[in-house]
C-alpha cells in the first residue's frame, strides 16, 4: 500500500490527519481550572512524581525484604501486590488457595502477616498503596492496626487503597460479593477515611485493568470516570458533603504505547473531572476538582518474545505518563510476561524512572507538549468521545445498572477482538511478535515454589492456637450484626483484625450476610 493511501490511526482507531492547524480552544495554564495542563502551576519543577514499584511475592517475610531493597535503591513509595487467595478473601490454608499462595503477590491472611510485611518500615513516613479490591476494607483495617501498633496517628497516614470494585465487575473479575453490598463496603471506607484518616486516599478508581482487558483509550477514560461518578453518588447518598471526601479520590490509569493518545487521555481526564465536580456536584474546594492519578505502564503490551524490547516499551510509556502529568508512576519490568519481576529486572524498571526524572529534561517545563495542534485536537476528540459514553451510562441509570446490563463488558470485548484481529492480520505491528522475529535470549526468572504455602499454613495453625478464640468469635458476631444493619463496618473490621481473626474468617462472616456474586453472560 502506498503511503498516501494508508489510513493512519491511534491504537484505539482514531483517524490521524496528515496536518493539524490551531483549533479555537482555551487550554489555560498549568494549575488553573480545568487543570488540563496539570494540577500544579510548576508540576515537576516543584516536586517529582512518586516512584512506586508494584511489588509482592511469596511470603510477607520475603516481600518485606524486597521493600527494604527498593527503598534503598531510591524508590519513594511502596505499592503492595497481594496474591490471588488474598484478593479473593481466602486464607492461605483454604482448599481454594492450593497452588496459588504467593504466586502473584504477597500472601496475607492475618494481622500477623501485615505486621511482618511492614516490619522496620515507618508507616508515618512512607506512603503505601495497596492493590486490593473486594476485601479492601479488611486489608485496610489490618494496615491501620499495624499503624496503631507503631504509635502512628491515623490522621498522619498517607497512601492509597485501590478499593475499586466496579472495575472488577467490568474487567478484572476478582469479586466476592454482589455489586450493591460491595458498594456499601467501599462507601464505608470513604466515610471512615474522611473522618479518621483524612490524608489517606480510600479509593483509587482504576482504568488500568479496563485497558488491560482490551478497551480503547476512550473506553478506559469514560468507564473509569463514570465509575468515579458512581462512587461520588453513593457517598453523597450516605450524607457526606462533596468537599469532605472528593479531595481524597484518586485515579489509576494505564500508560500504553500510543504516545500522543495516552497524553491526550490524561489531559482530557483532568478537564472532564474538574467540570463534573464543579458543574454536576457543586464542589467549592479546588482540591475536589483536581484529578490526581497514578499510572502504570501497560502490562498487556509486554511480550515474552524478545523480552528486552519491553525495556524500550516501558520507557516510552513512562515518558507519556510523565508528559501527561502523573502524580505517581510504576514502570513494569522486562520479565513480567513470564513471571513476577526479579530483582535485576525491577531495578532496571526503577532506573528507567530515575533517568526520566534526572537526565531527560522532561521535568523542566510544567506542560512541554501544551499547544501542539495535534495533541490539542486529539485531547478534544478524546474528551468528546468519553463524554458520549458517560451520558449513555447516565441514561442507563448509572454504572451498577450498566454493569448488570453487560454494557461496558461487551464494549471492551468488541474492542479487544478488533485489536487482536489487527495483530493477527499484521495490520498492527508488534515488534518481535508478528514482525522482526528472532530467537529469544534466555532471561533469569523469579521462581515461587510451594514452600511459601507450607510456611503460611504453619503460621496460621500456630496463630489459631495462641489467639483468644472467644474474642475472635465475639468480634465476628458483632461484624455480622453490623453488616446486617446500616452501620459503618470499618470499626467492626478493626476490632476483628485486632483480635487476629483471619481474612478468610472475616470474609466468611460477610459472605453469610451479603452472599456471593456470579456473573451473568450477556450475548
Amino acid at each position: 500500500m502506498k503511503a498516501a493511501e494508508r489510513q493512519f490511526t491511534t491504537i484505539s482507531g482514531v483517524p490521524i490527519e496528515p496536518v493539524y492547524t490551531e483549533r479555537a480552544t482555551d487550554i489555560g495554564s498549568p494549575g488553573e481550572f480545568p487543570y488540563m495542563r496539570g494540577i500544579h502551576p510548576d508540576m515537576y519543577r516543584g516536586r517529582l512524581w512518586t516512584m512506586r514499584q508494584f511489588s509482592g511475592f511469596a511470603t510477607p517475610e520475603e516481600t518485606n525484604r524486597r521493600y527494604h531493597y527498593l527503598l534503598e535503591q531510591g524508590q519513594s513509595g511502596l505499592s503492595v501486590a497481594f496474591d490471588l487467595p488474598t484478593l479473593m478473601g481466602y486464607d492461605a490454608d483454604h482448599p481454594m488457595s492450593e497452588g496459588e499462595v504467593g504466586k502473584c503477590g504477597a500472601s496475607v491472611s492475618s494481622l500477623e502477616d501485615m505486621e511482618i510485611l511492614f516490619r522496620g518500615i515507618p508507616l508515618g513516613e512512607v506512603t503505601v498503596s495497596m492493590t486490593i479490591n473486594s476485601p479492601a476494607a479488611v486489608l485496610w483495617a489490618m494496615y491501620l492496626a499495624v499503624a496503631e501498633q507503631q504509635g502512628v496517628d491515623l490522621a498522619q497516614l498517607s497512601g492509597t487503597l485501590q478499593n475499586d470494585i466496579l472495575k472488577e465487575y467490568i474487567a478484572q473479575k476478582e469479586y466476592i460479593f454482589p455489586p450493591k453490598p460491595s458498594m456499601r463496603l467501599v462507601t464505608d471506607t470513604i466515610e471512615f477515611g474522611a473522618r479518621n484518616a483524612p490524608r489517606f486516599n480510600p479509593i483509587s478508581i482504576s482504568g488500568y485493568h479496563i485497558r488491560e482487558a482490551g478497551s480503547t483509550a476512550v473506553q478506559e477514560l469514560a468507564f473509569t470516570l463514570r465509575d468515579g461518578i458512581e462512587y461520588v453518588d453513593w457517598a453523597l447518598a450516605r450524607g457526606l458533603d462533596i468537599d469532605d471526601f472528593a479531595p481524597r479520590l484518586s485515579f489509576f490509569f494505564n500508560a500504553h504505547s500510543d504516545f500522543f493518545e495516552e497524553v491526550a487521555k490524561y489531559r482530557a481526564a483532568r478537564r472532564i473531572w474538574a467540570c463534573c465536580m464543579r458543574d454536576r456536584y457543586g464542589a467549592k474546594n479546588e482540591r475536589s476538582m483536581k484529578l490526581r492519578f497514578h499510572a502504570q505502564t501497560a502490562g498487556c503490551s509486554l511480550t515474552w518474545q524478545q523480552p528486552y524490547n519491553n525495556v524500550v516499551r516501558t520507557a516510552l510509556q513512562a515518558m507519556a505518563a510523565v508528559l501527561g502529568g502523573a502524580q505517581s508512576l510504576h514502570t513494569n519490568s522486562l520479565d513480567e510476561a513470564y513471571a513476577l519481576p526479579g530483582e535485576h529486572a525491577v531495578t532496571i524498571a526503577l532506573r528507567t524512572q530515575q533517568v526520566l526524572a534526572y537526565e531527560s529534561g522532561l521535568t523542566a517545563a510544567p506542560d512541554p507538549l501544551g499547544g501542539s495542534y495535534f495533541l490539542e485536537d486529539l485531547t478534544l476528540r478524546t474528551e468528546e468521545a468519553a463524554d458520549r459514553y458517560i451520558r449513555q451510562i447516565d441514561e442507563m441509570g448509572g454504572m451498577v445498572a450498566a454493569i448488570d446490563a453487560g454494557f461496558p463488558q461487551s464494549e471492551i470485548a468488541a474492542a479487544s477482538y478488533r485489536y487482536q484481529r489487527e495483530v493477527e492480520s499484521g495490520d498492527r505491528v508488534i515488534v518481535g511478535v508478528n514482525r522482526f522475529q528472532s530467537d529469544d535470549e534466555p532471561i533469569e526468572l523469579l521462581q515461587i515454589d510451594e514452600t511459601s504455602a507450607v510456611h503460611q499454613a504453619a503460621k496460621l495453625a500456630a496463630l489459631r492456637t495462641r489467639r483468644d478464640n472467644g474474642k475472635v468469635r465475639r468480634a465476628l458476631d458483632a461484624l455480622r450484626r453490623a453488616a446486617e444493619s446500616t452501620e459503618n463496618t470499618m470499626p467492626f473490621l478493626l476490632d476483628a483484625v485486632r483480635s487476629y481473626a483471619t481474612l478468610g474468617e472475616i470474609c466468611d462472616a460477610l459472605r453469610a450476610v451479603f452472599g456471593t456474586y456470579q456473573e451473568t453472560t450477556h450475548l
